[in-house]
């Protein structure tokens, strides 16, 4: 009854530029028959006003949030696995803090995994969890001067 074993590769808050290339190469293994990644970048616009630049501020308790995240979904990956095919699931998952400009990756995951289905699947979940319960705050700064932040799980 072999069943995945889940490896947290990183699960971190990074005020250093990160890369989908960093994240897909930490989770790469010869037993990975699929690897899925995520970049969420800073974009030029947000409800119709133009964006210059962005910042992302973390509460204190932000760094124990992110691995814990990280390690539920694990948990529960582990115990719906069941009878599995005994490869491992590697994780990658990083969200920067601080300023960035247009283009710069803000949130990159990557999961590697026997099988493409599986790997999908908890990439999709982490993203999704990450976004949702990870402390961060938002900064954006419009090209019209003007400011506004954005809560976490709001």
């Amino acid at each position: 009854m072999g069943t995945e074993a889940f490896e947290v590769v990183s699960a971190v808050l990074s005020a250093e530029p990160i890369s989908v290339d960093q994240a897909i190469a930490a989770v790469e293994s010869d037993t990975a028959g699929a690897v899925v990644s995520f970049s969420g970048v800073v974009r030029n616009h947000d409800g119709g006003k133009a964006v210059e630049r962005l910042s992302y501020s973390a509460h204190p308790t932000a760094h124990q949030v992110m691995a814990d995240v990280v390690a539920r979904l694990v948990a529960e990956q582990d115990a719906d696995a069941g009878a599995g095919s005994g490869q491992p699931v590697r994780i990658w998952a990083a969200h920067r803090i601080g300023m960035l400009e247009i283009g710069d990756p803000a949130l990159v995951c990557a999961v590697s995994a026997a099988h493409r289905g599986q790997a999908f699947a908890v990439c999709s979940e982490l993203v999704d969890r990450i976004k949702e319960q990870v402390p961060i705050w938002k900064e954006q700064f419009f090209t019209d001067g003007t400011v506004e932040w954005v809560g976490a799980g709001s």
